[in-house]
């Protein structure tokens, strides 16, 4: 993971499985729309119905073929390994307030699914927090404070750069954050785009902000 190998993740993928992989995946909420009466493309690991070849499941391993995820999804996948598991149900407003500043509406926070178990979101974390200090992340540091990430290149078609992926958290004592960058075109050399280069350096501007760094 710290050196973000596709071969590996490719090879895992045979391991694993489709079905296991597009179950996985739906747990952390994709081919679902988690925003109510927001309508948004739903994020999936394969088109509905179609079985993969070897070659097509390993590019699905790293996030290629018809893979496609909404920057909120992949939010909401490293928000929920931060939070041991469970990922939460996105909303859009806080609080509704009237003139006088009274509280009409407050959101209150309500759990989407349990991804993954404790144990097994712990050894995510400590894996990506291994990226940040010593992987492809280390443009997200933050002294003193633990951060987690996975970085990400993935293709767009031949006359578009490649997207630069960054998928973070970060926690500073009660305060948390999880944040996902996607990086769509940037004046940036094809062979030198890179989710730690261009995109982790934003995510860790996000973060300090909201960490008040």
């Amino acid at each position: 993971m710290n050196v973000s190998c596709n071969v590996a993740f490719g090879a895992l993928a045979l391991k694993i499985g489709q079905e296991d992989l597009a179950d996985q995946a739906a747990k952390f909420g994709f081919t679902t729309d988690p925003l109510d009466e927001l309508p948004m493309n739903a994020s999936r690991f394969t088109a509905s119905g179609e079985e993969l070849n070897q070659p097509q499941l390993a590019q699905s391993g790293i996030g290629q073929f018809e893979v496609a995820a909404t920057p909120l999804q992949m939010a909401m996948v490293a928000a929920g390994i931060a939070n041991g598991g469970d990922v939460m149900k996105p909303y859009v407003v806080d609080t509704v307030r009237a003139p006088n500043l009274r509280v009409l509406e407050k959101a209150e926070p309500s759990r989407l699914s349990e991804a993954v178990s404790s144990s097994t979101a712990r050894k995510l974390r400590e894996m990506m927090i291994s990226t940040v200090d010593v992987g492809t992340a280390t443009s997200a540091q933050i002294p003193g404070v633990e951060v987690g990430a996975k970085t990400g290149t993935a293709q767009s078609t031949q006359d578009r750069p490649p997207y630069a992926w960054f998928v973070s958290y970060a926690k500073d004592g009660d305060r948390e954050v999880a944040v996902a960058v996607l990086v769509e075109s940037s004046d940036t050399a094809r062979d030198e785009i890179a989710g730690g280069r261009l995109a982790g350096p934003i995510a860790k501007s996000v973060m300090e902000a909201v960490l008040g760094k």
